[in-house]
């Protein structure tokens, strides 16, 4: 069990338990990694628990313990993959519209981390929930297209910086309902929690945060539209909730738009680049559009 002790310095007093300690613990993935170890009571300011929030005082000591993970709590299973890429410290997968990327609530098994745990022979285990190893990032069930796993925590730590600072660029291909009046344009629409339903995302929120997503017109159909949309943010159901504010909800998305009207959520993660976590080269990786997005 790792154990850490750190002497706070003048320049860091007045700042948050929390932010201080997401860049002075070494391999920190995120805030919400150390928010998890405040909460379990991993973390001790002059041998007492506080809360994330806390403002540090200069001299104060922390003790923090990281306890070690040495299983997962999730079962391998050989599920084929798409393996699109992959090297010694991660592996980019073409992720089949309909597969859920890790266990939760009411799904145990046949998801993306059972089957990259029967492919790959390690992966990042520094997430603070042990059913996300070598997650970084995550793609709605019925989204296809690429998504990338890590197999070490200090890439794990790399790509989730780079995620969390906006380097990663992520592009998908849409499919949605009626002609696209421009040909290219920016939703500007704050999303958050929709004040109705709990498991839904909406511009009515009551404290939205900052989302813009570029979208660009590709092809008109007599009754659709393929449209090529870039998120310069990352927020919950984001191109989902934006095409249907703009009045053309994807084709198949029965949550923001209408029941039946696709076989499928037409929506693909068609490509991703981002730094390469050991070699530091800028890598791109592009799948092609699914058959059935491309109508006659």
């Amino acid at each position: 069990m790792p154990t850490y002790t750190f002497c706070i310095a003048p320049e860091d007093a007045h700042k948050r338990l929390d932010v201080f300690l997401a860049k002075a613990i070494p391999l920190c993935p995120s805030r919400a990694f150390v928010q998890h170890l405040i909460k379990s009571g991993s973390v001790s300011i002059n041998g007492i628990p506080r809360k994330n929030n806390y403002k540090l005082i200069a001299g104060e000591t922390v003790d923090v313990s990281v306890q070690d993970k040495i299983s997962f709590d999730v079962k391998p299973e050989n599920i084929p993959l798409d393996v699109f890429y992959e090297d010694s410290v991660l592996i980019v997968i073409n992720k089949p519209s309909g597969m859920t990327v890790h266990p939760g609530a009411g799904c145990g098994s046949g998801t993306l981390v059972n089957a990259l745990l029967c492919h790959c022979k390690k992966l990042s285990n520094v997430n603070d929930d042990m059913t996300r190893p070598g997650i970084v990032h995550r793609l709605d069930k019925e989204t296809s297209g690429l998504m990338v796993a890590v197999k070490s925590n200090r890439a794990h730590v790399d790509l989730a910086h780079q995620f969390e600072g906006r380097i990663v660029k992520k592009c998908y291909v849409a499919l949605v309902e009626g002609c696209v009046e421009f040909d290219e344009g920016v939703i500007d629409a704050p999303l958050g929690p929709d004040p109705l339903h709990r498991q839904k995302r909406s511009v009515l929120a009551r404290e939205p945060k900052e989302a813009q997503t570029f979208y660009r017109v590709l092809k008109r159909f007599s009754k659709a539209s393929l449209v090529l949309l870039m998120p310069r943010t990352g927020r919950m159901h984001q191109l989902r909730v934006h095409m249907a504010h703009l009045g053309h909800p994807i084709l198949g998305d029965e949550k923001y738009g209408k029941k039946n009207s696709f076989s499928r959520l037409a929506l693909h993660a068609k490509a991703l680049a981002f730094f390469h976590p050991q070699t530091k080269a800028w890598v791109e990786f592009s799948s092609p559009t699914p058959s059935e997005f491309l109508l006659g």
